[in-house]
């Protein structure tokens, strides 16, 4: 399911960033779409490692919740210096971590109602 996100995550983003870039003056923004989109992406991978260690025990261990933490801080950490060094817009961050979000419902509930009719 993660694959499917992020190839339609891609299709939604390249041509996005094309468009701003052609259209837009805003210098960083297309780099900050695709940056914004590659690290939902990544966020988003870490979080299925972690659930997917959390079923296979039976129960959460200090392991699984330092790792939740420290992707959220490096995720934080990330962000931040690439902001602080002018190479990303907190805008095109943000809108490419909605893509990412947005394409992690739409594919959700696709395969949530496909394991429905299959029941």
């Amino acid at each position: 399911m993660i694959k499917k996100i992020a190839r339609n995550t891609a299709i939604i983003l390249i041509p996005a960033a094309a468009a701003v870039a052609a259209f837009l003056p805003w210098e960083n923004l297309p780099l900050s779409l695709l940056i914004g989109g590659m690290l939902g992406i990544l966020n988003i991978r870490a979080l299925s490692w972690s659930i997917e260690g959390i079923i296979g025990t039976s129960s959460v261990t200090m392991k699984m919740l330092f790792f939740s933490q420290f992707r959220f801080v490096m995720l934080a950490l990330i962000v931040v210096l690439l902001a602080y060094l002018r190479l990303v817009t907190i805008f095109g961050i943000m809108a490419g971590f909605s893509v990412v979000f947005s394409q992690v419902l739409f594919v959700g509930m696709r395969n949530a109602g496909t394991t429905e009719k299959n029941s």
